[in-house]
């Protein structure tokens, strides 16, 4: 899918909903490699999905967003889910040649009966993986994958787990942390007021993470421990004053 080093630039982006009275992202610029397999985290209501929709061009924003790859979303929306599989998957993308969907459902233990059988009749499970394959078989594109675990049993979970982990990158966003570590190489995390880009799992993010918010923790508390002493030395300083301006001008009443 993406055969070259490309990157995807994010200068000075904001974004606001029409009828939001707070910016989902403002004034924010990272860039990452679209051959990283990349997880996109932060908590509920963050801008996760909003994001993806960005770099889908959904959404008017403010800033850049430079890219030479088309993105591709999943979950994709097929037009007409009472056709042949087959021919979903030929409609997504017409260059595609038999064997390469043979290849990637035997990947994806997929049975071949299945390209011809209308698509709406597939369950869940296997339409996920069938949108997945095609969507990476698409050529010049960069795929956004949305919450690809929903329909997913856990056997299910591991096999596509390990098939993402097989493509050259992606950008994924999904709430199952044992399912990002077992495909992602980076993570992009959405702070409160910045975006970081790092290297490793989810796993390895979250404990260095803790190690960071400990250390900051331990840093505050030391910084307030020595705001409480200098207020001390503060307060005991004006004391002494005191005492000696008094006893300035008890020598002079006394002269």
């Amino acid at each position: 899918m993406v055969n070259i080093l490309t990157l995807i630039q994010i200068k000075h982006l904001s974004f606001q909903y029409d009828d939001g009275y707070e910016y989902i992202f403002k004034n924010v610029s990272f860039s990452f490699d679209t051959q990283y397999k990349t997880a996109l985290i932060g908590r509920n209501d963050r801008g996760k999905t909003t994001f993806l929709k960005l770099l889908m061009n959904q959404y008017k924003y403010q800033g850049t967003i430079i890219k030479s790859e088309k993105c591709e979303y999943f979950p994709y929306e097929v037009n007409d889910p009472s056709h042949w599989t087959i021919d979903v998957c030929f409609e997504i993308e017409p260059t595609l040649q038999q064997w390469q969907l043979e290849k990637e459902f035997n990947i994806l233990k997929v049975n071949l009966d299945v390209l011809y059988r209308p698509f709406k009749t597939l369950s869940k499970g296997e339409q996920t993986k069938i949108l997945l394959a095609v969507l990476f078989l698409k050529k010049h594109t960069y795929l956004l994958i949305d919450e690809p675990t929903n329909h997913l049993d856990q056997n299910s979970r591991t096999l596509v787990a390990q098939y993402l982990n097989k493509q050259d990158g992606f950008l994924l966003v999904s709430h199952d942390r044992f399912f990002i570590d077992q495909c992602c190489d980076h993570i992009i995390a959405i702070n409160p007021t910045t975006i970081d880009v790092v290297s490793g799992n989810f796993s390895s993010w979250y404990e260095n993470k803790r190690n960071n918010d400990r250390n900051e923790k331990l840093k505050n508390q030391k910084l307030k421990k020595e705001i409480t002493r200098l207020d001390v030395a503060k307060k005991n300083t004006n004391q002494w004053a005191q005492r000696i301006e008094k006893q300035k001008k008890a020598i002079k009443f006394l002269d």
